[in-house]
């Protein structure tokens, strides 16, 4: 069968690039998937993928897990979306607000970007201000905040901004370097007078934050009364059952939440303390400071379902220490096979996640890992893919699940060091 006949043809038909978006892989890669059990994926001409992507991380408990099948296979026979609170959402908003020390009310939409975006507009109305400070290199959905100085040059001076798309619209945005606790309290300072709010991700895609960095932050944040949003989009459910807010100590006063909670089906919520959250109350319409929220499948009980489940299972004893104790071996395994075929680089990550740098130097912010080599990391995703690997090409960040083991693992590092020894 030749590309002009395959299903990899029919994707590039139809989709730009023959995706949803950001895998750009070359034509004779493109696939379609077909099913997924555990941590392997079938596709359309009948190969196994072994997945490290899980969903861009959504699918923490493994694909197609029992409970969550049953969860859900119960729920949608009795109705899949009433646009209302119902049992389930109750149930789930219920525990969010026991896990998170912030939630003190909560509302749910139906993606990690959508609560994003609802944290920043409620920061906005709360302060009467309309500036946002982000840190280079993080990542908040696909909303305009999100993507400004997602991939930046690494050329502009902080706190300037670039945009990392097209189309973007001109809301002000101020951007400060990641782990510099220093810097990023000055700005905050400096710019108190016209900052709503301060978005960050807790653990910024790969990079750990460095001792004292996040409580720097919420002091200098508390001191000019500035809201903290947490992005737990990646972080939540992830690191730990509470998230960051447990795993680090630091409590936020907004926090965004999607990806692991719905256990693989589309959800988001965010919530935060109550004064803030209150301002979507419809009774307030007529006031100033009003926030409009609404979510047409946010809260569907199918999803909310569905998270419950995974919530459930994360809650079983010795989830976390598995995922952490499998997360440090793949670590471990990744430093293994860069030094076992001479390639310098750093391997990043914490919990269930791990990422390789190319640099010969430690990378603790987005301007040191610009010094990692882009087109080598390239060419090793591309080398993985090729080996039946399932992951994201043009991103290098790699996630465990509860679906995956040591066989998993050492399977993967076996086509790892495979890849490496050809580059």
């Amino acid at each position: 069968m030749t590309i002009l006949d395959s299903f990899a043809a029919r994707s590039l038909s139809i989709f730009p690039a023959g995706s949803n978006g950001e895998f750009n892989l070359p034509k004779d890669l493109v696939r379609i998937i077909v099913s997924g059990s555990g941590c392997i994926l079938r596709d359309a001409e009948g190969r196994d993928l072994l997945d490290f992507s899980m969903g861009w991380g959504s699918v923490l408990p493994g694909h197609a897990h029992p409970a969550i099948v049953e969860a859900v296979s119960n729920r949608v026979m009795l109705g899949t979306n009433f646009a209302y609170p119902n049992i389930e959402s109750l149930q789930l908003a219920e525990e969010l607000s026991r896990l998170s020390p912030c939630c003190q009310r909560v509302r749910f939409c139906a993606s990690g970007t959508e609560a994003t975006m609802y944290c920043l507009r409620l920061a906005r109305a709360y302060t009467q201000r309309d500036t946002i400070l982000k840190f280079e290199g993080a990542y908040h959905g696909s909303n305009d905040e999100g993507i400004t100085s997602l991939f930046p040059s690494g050329q502009t001076s902080f706190p300037g901004a670039e945009p990392s798309s097209a189309g973007i619209g001109r809301g002000r945005v101020i951007v400060a370097p990641y782990n510099d606790a220093d810097t990023a309290s000055r700005l905050i300072g400096m710019h108190s007078h016209e900052l709503a709010a301060v978005i960050l991700e807790p653990l910024q895609r790969c990079l750990q934050p460095l001792p004292g960095f996040l409580e720097s932050i919420r002091n200098a944040c508390t001191t000019h009364r500035i809201p903290l949003i947490f992005d737990e989009v990646v972080t939540g459910f992830r690191i730990a059952y509470g998230g960051a807010q447990e795993f680090y100590g630091v409590i936020p006063d907004l926090v965004a939440y999607g990806k692991a909670m719905g256990g693989g089906l589309p959800i988001g919520a965010f919530g935060g303390r109550a004064e803030i959250m209150d301002l979507v109350r419809e009774d307030r319409a007529a006031e100033s400071q009003y926030v409009w929220t609404a979510s047409t499948l946010g809260g569907n009980p199918v999803s909310c379902a569905a998270a419950n489940a995974a919530l459930a299972l994360f809650r079983e004893p010795d989830t976390y220490h598995k995922l952490r104790q499998l997360g440090q071996r793949f670590r471990d395994g990744l430093r293994r096979s860069l030094h076992d075929t001479g390639h310098a680089g750093q391997v990043l990550g914490d919990g269930p996640l791990g990422q390789i740098a190319f640099s010969p130097t430690p990378v603790t912010d987005y301007r040191s890992g610009l010094l990692a080599d882009r087109a080598k990391s390239r060419a090793m995703m591309l080398g993985l893919f090729a080996r039946d690997v399932f992951l994201n090409p043009m991103g290098t960040k790699l996630y465990l699940s509860l679906a995956h083991d040591d066989a998993a693992c050492d399977e993967f590092l076996n086509r790892l060091t495979a890849v490496l020894r050809e580059l």
